[in-house]
């Protein structure tokens, strides 16, 4: 609490015409270098004259109507000039008559917060006239003061009078409030109270004000009571202060209450707290109705009221209301307004529409820096970068000083655009204007170079920030893990518990990120582990826990974090959809979906998405035919990202005529579904369709990438397209500048070894601009196979096993070269590598869908319910293509060491035989059978197939691990080389 007594009071002067004289030249001398300091109050024209030789003096003192003329409606210089003058002219009469003039002055000096010359009327109060018994002039000092931002000379001024109103506490209060200084303003009231100090109406605003600040209910509610036993509660200046506390403490239905309580609705301020309060809690349209209600009732809007409506439409779903406000300001003259223009750009920018907010801001005719910002923001926040950087340019040839809010924003364009030298010029800009040690601009920066990729300078940003706060951590961990710095990001994790600081989400998210990179179970259990002892686990972590876990391949503890989270969102089931396609779960990533289903939560377009990958994983057409449906049901827009994986899983399913017809119905058709639709003909062997697909594409301007060149090459490939193959080969590096991937690299290795251009391939190898990859040998291992090359064999599968040593596959694929030659010696020592390694080889697996079920079938496999049934009719069926389609076992397919007759029936049961089989008894005659297998298909069942349709008189579709092949009359699409 305050002293009750304060100082003494300041000595008067003697006032002498001498000492008037010399005051008054120093003090004249003074205001010139006051306002030539303050340039806020350059417009001014009036210059003051010199008054240290008055020509008369005049003894009659003016009345206060004369001087209520004279202060009013001037400037600031003009009643400094009015001041001197009536001081000079009545130096005997004028300092104790009139306090009035003084009173005038200082409330011009507060409204233009020109506190430099608030200062000089202070010190000639003092100095001059004495200050000691004035309590009116000590309440106008602190009022103005307060009014300039000093609260503290406030506070100096109020602590030394002896003698207060309640006018110099409520003016003290309002330094407080308007300073932000809120906890001083309710301890000052607090001290007014136990003073007995009378509060009057004027009192509760302020004191209301500062409970809203600080969400102080419940002191908001005791000083609503206190109101009220005044007799102050029904004033609407109160009542208004009363509905902006309870709407920032959170309570609408309490503002909502007040205001329909109100006797007088008149007053535009009510409406526009009221409609306010609704806005600031994100209930838009309801602050709508209310405006609406407001024009209804015939209360003029003001410019709050329009700023506050406008705000309420920033959301696209608004931007029809906002335009029909747009059209009431430009009839009610406002449109000059600068609050309502910048209100104006900051709706449009929001809703989307940076042509209107643009156009707002041209035709603008004063714009301050908010106006600059506000436009700017929105230019990035709609990814209009390179506009919102020559708006910047603009700024600073206008005259405006781009300020720390526009030097975020451009930070932050240059960042997400990834254009490191406007980034790095901004930063520039940043340290010649000494912003570059604001903690905001210090992590901005952090995480500019972060997203640009420069990792050496987003270090030096970081070193640069004086106070590192957690956002500034936060930002360089995510900014090495997104940099793939997985390390350094753990080792500033490390540092960050050292130093004291609490990690929060997101900064355990990037950890995840870097471990998950890492590919660390252990290291992803201890931060697990870390989450749930510091009380962490809000639902985002424990989905990236999830997701994270199932990056590294550990399902089972994916599935357990999961099924902990309670309640789940729609990313936590996503998360786990995602988790299960992945680790080659597609089977059980199908059956979350369908759970998810049977909640309360509808599938968004990315859980779709994920659910079209596992039916395309699965060739699961009638799964996919079910979400396609779900998604005409709901009314989803079959454009984007959802028609790509339409296509993608209709191709996947063999029926590339529905990926066609998806294809075709999309108006607006971007790079990845081009893409999409090339791979799906090129993988159904329709190479001519693909070619033609591409030529369409650049036909319509869109620009081929990386993938889409792959997808060409793949369908050339497939298609036996050699000559064309290698044109676009050429197209890609020569014309589109794309330095070709390994996977290139092994598609034209394949293309060259479909035509049997072996030596070329070789020498193609050889003269890589990179060491080979695992996929290139392997691509002319497979062709060597093919057309059993065993010097050239043998060099594929020694260069093969020196580039990857963790693939499976490739022992295997070596392994059966070296059997299908008799060297079993050769066959056994790979093995050997292949189990010292660690490594097993993939189980043969085919898969069925029929009678809306997924039917696996593996080797000799003999689980199935129907197994007797099964196994019968693949009897049938191979005694009758033996008998009529001239079928032989073609045992050298087999590539282990054992008799003839284990090998023709190790044959006869190869999984997708038994699929077949399957097929055969449960779909009716004459429709297409479609299978899948997770491995090539095998030359002598690739042989039993091409038979079997042509003598079952079916259509039969296998899906291995290369291509689709198409079986019919006896041909395959794939023309015996895959």
């Amino acid at each position: 609490m305050r002293p009750l007594f304060r100082c003494s009071a300041l000595h008067l002067l003697p006032c002498t015409l001498t000492t008037t004289m010399a005051t008054s030249t120093l003090l004249s001398s003074n205001f010139h270098r006051s306002f030539r300091e303050n340039p806020r109050l350059n417009h001014v024209a009036t210059v003051i004259p010199n008054f240290s030789s008055p020509k008369s003096i005049s003894l009659t003192t003016p009345s206060s109507l004369t001087l209520s003329h004279t202060f009013k409606r001037t400037t600031l210089k003009e009643a400094f000039q009015s001041l001197m003058t009536l001081f000079l002219t009545h130096p005997f009469s004028f300092q104790f008559s009139h306090p009035e003039a003084f009173s005038m002055v200082l409330e011009l000096c507060g409204s233009e917060k020109a506190v430099l010359q608030g200062q000089q009327v202070h010190a000639f109060l003092v100095k001059i006239c004495g200050l000691c018994g004035s309590v009116f002039l000590g309440t106008k000092l602190v009022h103005m003061y307060g009014k300039c931002g000093f609260f503290s000379d406030a506070e100096k001024v109020f602590d030394r009078m002896p003698d207060r109103t309640v006018f110099t506490w409520n003016a003290m209060l309002g330094a407080y409030v308007s300073s932000g200084n809120h906890v001083k303003a309710l301890e000052l009231y607090r001290e007014m109270r136990v003073l007995g100090v009378e509060p009057d109406a004027f009192t509760f605003p302020c004191v209301l004000k500062a409970c809203g600040a600080l969400t102080d209910r419940d002191f908001g509610d005791e000083i609503h009571g206190f109101a009220l036993k005044c007799g102050f509660g029904t004033f609407v200046f109160v009542c208004n202060a009363l509905i902006a506390m309870y709407a920032k403490c959170g309570d609408l239905e309490g503002a909502r209450t007040l205001f329909r309580n109100m006797e007088d609705k008149d007053d535009p301020v009510s409406w526009n707290s009221v409609i306010s309060a609704h806005v600031s809690e994100g209930r838009s349209l309801e602050a709508l109705s209310l405006y609406r209600r407001m024009q209804e009732v015939g209360v003029a809007s003001n410019t709050y009221t329009f700023v506050a409506a406008l705000q309420a439409c920033e959301n696209p779903f608004f931007v029809k209301l906002g335009r029909e406000i747009h059209a009431v300001i430009l009839k009610a003259n406002h449109y000059s307004d600068v609050f309502v223009a910048n209100a104006l750009i900051a709706m449009y920018s929001k809703c989307g529409k940076m042509e209107d907010a643009e156009r707002v801001f041209k035709n603008m005719h004063f714009k301050d820096n908010i106006s600059w910002n506000t436009l700017l923001s929105g230019l990035v926040q709609n990814d209009l970068y390179t506009d919102a950087l020559n708006h910047f340019r603009g700024m600073q040839n206008s005259g405006k000083k781009p300020d720390q809010v526009s030097v975020l924003s451009m930070i932050a364009a240059s960042g997400r655009s990834g254009n490191l030298l406007n980034g790095m010029e901004v930063h520039a800009y940043a340290i010649r204007n000494g912003m570059d040690s604001d903690i905001q601009i210090g992590n901005t920066l952090i995480d500019m170079y972060a997203k640009c990729s420069y990792v050496k300078y987003m270090n030096r940003a970081f070193e640069s920030v004086p106070e590192k706060d957690l956002i500034s951590w936060t930002t360089i961990i995510a900014g090495y893990a997104q940099n793939e710095c997985h390390l350094e990001a753990l080792n500033l994790f490390r540092k960050v518990q050292l130093e004291g600081v609490n990690a929060d989400p997101m900064m355990i998210g990037s950890i995840l990120l870097a471990c998950s990179g890492l590919k660390s179970k252990n290291l992803i259990k201890e931060i697990h582990g870390y989450v749930l002892k510091s009380g962490l686990a809000d639902i985002l972590l424990e989905n990236a826990i999830v997701n994270v876990y199932g990056e590294v391949g550990h399902i089972d503890y994916a599935r357990r974090v999961f099924e902990s989270i309670e309640p789940k969102d729609i990313v936590s089931w996503t998360s786990m959809i995602t988790c299960c396609i992945r680790n080659g779960h597609s089977t059980e990533a199908l059956e979350i979906f369908y759970s998810l289903n049977e909640t309360n939560i509808q599938p968004d377009s990315i859980a779709l998405i994920s659910a079209l990958s596992a039916a395309a994983s699965l060739s699961s057409l009638n799964k996919g035919k079910e979400i396609h449906g779900f998604l005409i049901r709901k009314d989803f827009v079959l454009e984007g990202a959802i028609a790509s994986s339409l296509v993608d899983m209709y191709a996947c399913c063999g029926t590339v005529e529905n990926s066609i017809k998806i294809f075709n119905s999309v108006k607006n058709r971007d790079l990845i579904l081009w893409t999409s639709m090339i791979s799906a003909s090129g993988m159904h062997g329709h190479g001519n369709e693909a070619i033609n697909l591409f030529k369409k594409m650049i036909d319509e301007n869109v620009i081929p990438d990386h993938i889409t060149f792959l997808a060409l090459l793949h369908a050339c490939s497939h298609s036996g397209l050699i000559a064309e193959g290698k044109k676009f080969f050429d197209v890609m590096k020569h014309e589109y500048l794309l330095e070709p991937w390994q996977e290139h690299y092994a598609c034209l290795v394949d293309l060259l070894g479909r035509s049997n251009s072996l030596e070329e391939a070789y020498e193609f190898v050889r003269n890589l601009p990179v060491p080979p990859s695992s996929e290139v040998w392997c691509s002319l291992l497979g062709a060597c196979r093919i057309h059993s090359n065993k010097e050239l064999g043998e060099l594929a599968a020694k260069n093969l096993l020196q580039s990857d040593m963790d693939n499976s596959g490739n022992y295997v694929l070596i392994s059966n070269i070296f059997a299908a030659d008799g060297r079993w010696n050769d066959v056994e020592e790979v093995r050997l590598r292949m189990k010292g390694s660690g490594l097993k080889k993939k189980p043969g697996c085919s898969w069925i869908e029929a009678e809306n079920k997924i039917h696996t079938f593996m080797a000799r496999d003999k689980s199935h319910p129907k197994s007797d049934e099964i196994y019968l009719k693949l009897a049938q069926i191979t005694k009758l293509l033996e008998e009529k389609g001239g079928y032989r076992a073609q045992t050298k397919f087999v590539f282990h060491n054992v008799s003839e007759e284990e090998k023709t029936q190790m044959l006869y049961q190869h999984s997708e035989r038994l699929a077949l089989s399957y097929g055969l008894l449960v779909t009716p005659n004459g429709t297409p059978i479609r299978i899948t297998k997770n491995l090539r298909i095998c030359d002598d069942c690739h042989t039993f197939f091409k038979i079997a349709s042509e003598i079952c008189q079916r259509p039969l579709v296998v899906r291995d691990a290369n291509r689709f092949h198409h079986f019919e009359r006896g041909l395959c699409s794939c023309r015996d080389f895959w």
